[in-house]
């Protein structure tokens, strides 16, 4: 979805003003591209020491690096038809809270350990003079580990975190008692705390994962102006977190696109391919053979609206 898209396209804009850029995602799949870095690392989750491999591959200016863990791959890997998140829409791992504090601590690990030469710019490890976005709840851990492990060794001394925020209906809410699994000391619990009327997945008192992320971190961003002041504007759209919302403060920066991606002039789905100049001649073509495909009247002079949103309940 969104966030797709985002990592699609932000990275190698980023790239294109100058910067080093890496994101990092779980290993989800056999990516094609993405080789075995050999580069192996300890991390303690739960009550479990777990060890994930790095993948990687360099594209448009960008490090692309996988956790390479069973608990990501296992899950989803071709055969077991499951959903990223859950087994099926809706319904979530029950080691979702494990699977994601690995994704957080490797995210703190790599750019120290990752040797990386791809780009004539730049060479060796990213070091600890870095910028991270946390995008969503399930990096939310991110700036807790970095200020729970790292800042006290004197690690990451000037490494900020912004974290962003692309849909506020999704908090990872969890069982109090599972503030446990995360391995953080006690002064984090109360980023944490959250209490709210609804049964899932307890009654009661709960963690939110999100609501620490925005605490924690040093800048709160979202996906445009206008998302920014609808998540402070009431309880509903802020989903319950408005008033932490509000205390923080947001900034919201619109998403772009990818112009490589978008490009008309170059576009494999459609027949009739144009630029600034000869927009006025194709689009009526375009939209014939649009009406055409879909079973409209075929009639150039009719307007055709489309519409992009979320469909959910």
């Amino acid at each position: 979805g969104g966030l797709g898209d985002v990592l699609g396209g932000l990275p190698p804009a980023m790239a294109a003003n100058g910067h080093r850029v890496m994101t990092i995602s779980p290993r989800y799949d056999q990516y094609k591209d993405a080789w075995d870095t050999e580069v192996t690392v300890e991390l303690k989750v739960g009550d479990k020491t777990e060890t994930v491999r790095f993948f990687h591959c360099y594209k448009r200016g960008v490090d692309r690096v996988f956790v390479d863990h069973p608990l990501f791959l296992e899950k989803v890997w071709g055969k077991t038809a499951s959903k990223i998140y859950g087994p099926t829409a809706g319904v979530d791992f029950k080691d979702n809270q494990l699977r994601f504090s690995l994704l957080c601590q490797a995210a703190l690990v790599a750019p120290r350990v990752l040797n990386l030469n791809s780009s004539k710019y730049f060479s060796g490890p990213y070091g600890e003079e870095v910028v991270f976005i946390a995008n969503d709840w399930h990096t939310a851990l991110l700036p807790c580990y970095l200020k729970a492990i790292y800042k006290p060794k004197g690690i990451y001394k000037t490494a900020k975190v912004a974290f962003c925020i692309h849909n506020i209906a999704y908090q990872g809410r969890f069982a109090f008692a599972d503030f446990a699994l995360l391995n953080l000391p006690n002064e984090f619990k109360s980023s944490f705390d959250f209490i709210d009327g609804y049964d899932k997945p307890v009654k009661g008192r709960k963690i939110n994962w999100m609501k620490a992320g925005i605490l924690e971190s040093d800048k709160v961003l979202t996906v445009s102006p206008y998302y920014a002041k609808e998540l402070v504007s009431s309880v509903d759209k802020g989903v319950e977190l408005d008033d932490i919302i509000r205390k923080t403060r947001i900034q919201g920066i619109v998403n772009g696109m990818d112009v490589q991606e978008w490009n008309p002039l170059t576009d494999k789905y459609t027949t009739v391919k144009y630029d600034a100049s000869t927009v006025a001649d194709a689009k009526p073509l375009l939209k014939e053979a649009l009406q055409a495909e879909v079973g409209l009247p075929v009639d150039r002079d009719i307007p055709v609206i489309g519409f992009i949103g979320r469909l959910e309940e």
